[in-house]
């Protein structure tokens, strides 16, 4: 994997043993041992062809909804944003972003082009890549509701084109071809009439202040931590068993919104996945529901010599 350092053909920026603290909104997490951040998405299928078959490979978006646990990960990840970050109109309505586009990017483009349909996408804290892989959604509108194809890259650097109809697409679920990664997405909008416009602008403002009043915005999180289960909300479930504002570590339960955990710069990536089983165990014994997580736990544990990311 040095070669990697000094083949001419790639592009992008390699590094070793990179603290994933620095790219996780939870601002916590161990080092990767390789980490790659493409130039494009040639400089990507290149960088995925020359990898040895064996290298684990983990694809890394805006770092939110992700804890990386205080060992880090095997392998090498792949940073998409601000990378894979390509946004154009095509015909017939349809955009096209990258998987290293911020979703509010998607949404403040698609607004300014007078196309509607993902202005939910403003109050999403991910890349359009993150979107694509669990079905994003706020507000009633998910992100496959508007996609038209995709295109993929397989472990061999080959790239595919795909529909919705071979993937399988649930509530923060997709499942599609084993060991492909979206790459981008071609979201099929309506075209607004010019006074229609400021109505989705308004729209999008409105979106954006009940998730600022509603949501701890600016502290470091995931996002939500666990779904919704049917017919009810984790946050009121988890409020309702007397977790807000509980803590482990540093990290704790926000007392804004129960669904969030918020961490602090003491805390790591073990407080909050034991503070996210704690919350588990609890609501299961109280409210008789079993929560599921909508956050990903990737990498390994903390080792008594192991040594925890930087988190500058």
């Amino acid at each position: 994997m040095m070669a990697l350092q000094t083949n001419k053909s790639l592009r992008g920026e390699f590094r070793e043993c990179e603290p994933m603290s620095r790219y996780t909104t939870w601002r916590v997490g161990g080092p990767a041992d390789r980490f790659y951040r493409p130039a494009d998405l040639q400089d990507l299928s290149d960088f995925l062809r020359q990898l040895p078959a064996d290298e684990p490979v983990f694809w890394l978006g805006l770092g939110s909804n992700l804890l990386v646990r205080d060992g880090g990960i095997r392998g090498t990840v792949i940073a998409m944003q601000g990378a894979l970050n390509k946004i154009d109109v095509l015909k017939d309505n349809v955009v096209r972003a990258e998987a290293g586009v911020t979703c509010a990017k998607v949404a403040r483009f698609c607004s300014q082009q007078g196309l509607s349909g993902v202005e939910f996408l403003a109050g999403i804290p991910g890349t359009m890549g993150g979107a694509l892989a669990m079905n994003a959604g706020a507000f009633g509108s998910e992100t496959w509701d508007f996609v038209a194809r995709v295109e993929t890259l397989d472990r061999d650097g080959t790239l595919h084109l795909r529909t919705p109809g071979e993937f399988r697409i649930g509530y923060r679920s997709v499942q599609g071809p084993e060991r492909e990664w979206f790459v981008a997405a071609y979201l099929q909008l309506q075209k607004l009439l010019p006074e229609q416009q400021e109505e989705i602008r308004q729209r999008m403002k409105a979106l954006l202040e009940k998730r600022n009043t509603t949501q701890p915005i600016g502290l470091p999180s995931c996002g939500s931590v666990f779904r919704n289960p049917e017919g009810d909300y984790a946050a009121r479930l988890i409020e309702s068993a007397g977790l807000k504002g509980h803590c482990i570590g540093g990290a704790c339960v926000s007392e804004k919104h129960a669904n969030f955990i918020i961490s602090n710069q003491a805390a790591t990536a073990a407080d909050i996945e034991e503070l996210i089983e704690h919350i588990t165990d609890t609501v299961l014994q109280v409210q008789g529901v079993r929560l599921e997580k909508e956050c990903r736990i990737v990498g390994e544990p903390q080792t008594a010599t192991g040594q925890q990311g930087d988190r500058s």
